[in-house]
């Protein structure tokens, strides 16, 4: 099979490095300087600095090129855009009329339709065959060929068997699913809890605060979840328990790293410019609010992270006001 892997950050980069150690697979890079740099240095400089890519690992920016070079129904294309960016990029693979797998990286809602990536790729996208891949995963020991399990989420068998063939081997192992709606939660929200698990870490409320704060937090990724058709089991999982442990807890979180700096008392916009990478946390958490109170369903957490980073609430107000909300059976 061959394989093209469409976005050239940290986890695009990544993936594409596992798969060119047994496949031929080629990455495109909407930039064209970052193209010539990445062919030129073999190192994604800005987002994977220190790591060596495989030699086999072909890059271009032009974007017809990649498509071409994945083009059979046994080839698999790797969507590696931000959520921002999933519904451009699956409008002009369906027109390219692409016969190949379709997967997504892409973790969260879309801002403004509350969408998640199968239900974008639902109105745009329909006539693909098209799944995620998500679970516990930093690019950065995915790239440097630590061991790191994940799940490949589709209604299509053939499109989780492509994932499987493509990236099952060496340091990673790829589970399949077809619970497309619970991987796609437990991916979007994991992210806004971790940014909570940062803030409760960053203000020194210990390891009691963690664990409370991880465990409620999978409650509500589970609430949620089941209201929009997901199955429970998928949640105690990699793409729920798993990536929801590793970003709430993990030094290299983005999303933890953005809730330490709001508990210090920074802006955000401060913390966002140095941050330097995407924290889809930041992006994902009014829209996991306003698509969990469409449902029905109560997310304190996730409405406390959205209160302190509209700056209704600072940090320690937030943590207040959980404390003092009515006690009530935990499930």
């Amino acid at each position: 099979m061959q394989i093209t892997v469409l976005g050239a950050g940290a986890w695009g980069t990544a993936v594409a490095a596992a798969a060119a150690l047994r496949h031929p697979t080629l990455l495109w890079a909407r930039d064209p300087q970052q193209a010539d740099a990445l062919a030129a240095q073999h190192e994604n400089t800005r987002y994977l600095p220190g790591v060596a890519l495989p030699p086999a690992l072909r890059i271009s920016a032009d974007l017809a090129h990649a498509l071409a070079h994945a083009t059979r129904p046994q080839d698999l294309l790797i969507v590696a855009t931000p959520m921002a960016g999933l519904r451009s990029m699956l409008t002009q693979l369906a027109q390219a009329r692409v016969t190949a797998a379709v997967m997504w990286l892409s973790k969260g809602f879309e801002a403004g339709t509350g969408c998640l990536g199968h239900e974008v790729a639902r109105e745009v996208a329909a006539s693909l065959r098209t799944g995620v891949l998500s679970g516990p995963s930093f690019a950065l020991e995915v790239a440097r060929g630590q061991p790191t399990a994940l799940v490949a989420a589709s209604p299509d068998v053939t499109v989780r068997d492509a994932a499987v063939r493509a990236l099952h081997a060496g340091h990673l192992r790829i589970y399949s699913s077809e619970d497309v709606v619970g991987v796609e939660v437990g991916g979007a929200l994991k992210n806004v809890l971790a940014i909570a698990t940062g803030i409760g870490d960053g203000l020194g409320l210990g390891l009691n605060a963690r664990a409370a704060l991880i465990t409620r937090g999978l409650a509500e990724m589970s609430r949620l979840g089941g209201a929009l058709g997901a199955q429970p089991e998928t949640f105690m999982g990699l793409s729920g328990l798993g990536d929801l442990v590793l970003t709430a807890t993990g030094d290299l979180s983005r999303n933890r790293r953005v809730g330490l700096k709001l508990a210090e008392g920074l802006p955000l916009p401060r913390i966002l410019e140095a941050l330097g990478h995407v924290a889809e946390g930041v992006y994902t958490a009014r829209t996991a609010l306003a698509r969990a109170e469409s449902a029905g369903i109560e997310v304190p957490l996730t409405r406390a992270v959205v209160d302190v980073l509209e700056g209704r609430l600072t940090p320690a107000a937030a943590v207040q006001a959980l404390m003092q909300r009515e006690a009530r059976a935990e499930h």
